[in-house]
């Protein structure tokens, strides 16, 4: 509980370092995560009971070669596509807004320390030092938070691919 209780107080103090917009860095972030997550999910569980479901209904026909069932056998590979696709456009937007948003802490840092040098003049370095930390934490989050979803959703990009291709791979068109 003390651990916790720990953590919480250093992520207070981060987020207090560097400024509000740690929160909107924080919600993409957890947005970005959790579309992820999902998007592991359906994959690795969901989508291989649709690709069996597929399969079984393309070996139960009989007539697999006319052009009527070359469109049904593209019309459930486009489907199929279309569950495996989801969401991977809003979390590339996520991944690339992430450096942007840490972008807009930065200016407002640097407006703080603008405003500071204006009232207090360049005489005080501490204060000048806490504008700078305002200005530089928020970006260092915004590409920890968009390099974590880069790796992760390239993943399942690729892993969605592979999962199409060889759906289309077991669907035999003579």
């Amino acid at each position: 509980m003390l651990y916790l209780i720990g953590l919480w107080e250093s992520v207070r103090e981060f987020i207090a370092t560097g400024g509000n917009v740690l929160y909107f860095v924080a919600g993409a972030l957890f947005l970005m995560w959790t579309l992820m997550i999902e998007r592991y999910w359906y994959l690795t569980s969901v989508f291989p009971g649709i690709r069996k479901k597929i399969i079984s209904d393309w070996e139960a026909r009989t007539d697999t070669t006319s052009w009527y069932a070359h469109r049904i056998r593209d019309a459930w590979i486009s489907q199929a596509s279309d569950g495996l696709t989801a969401r991977l456009l809003i979390i590339r937007t996520l991944v690339a807004m992430c450096p942007l948003i840490g972008l807009l802490g930065t200016v407002t840092g640097m407006i703080g320390v603008f405003e500071t040098m204006s009232t207090q003049g360049t005489g005080n370095p501490r204060l000048m030092a806490a504008g700078i930390s305002m200005a530089t934490i928020p970006t260092m989050a915004g590409m920890v938070a968009a390099l974590s979803g880069l790796f992760f959703s390239s993943r399942i990009e690729a892993k969605a691919k592979m999962l199409k291709e060889s759906l289309i791979d077991s669907l035999p068109h003579h």
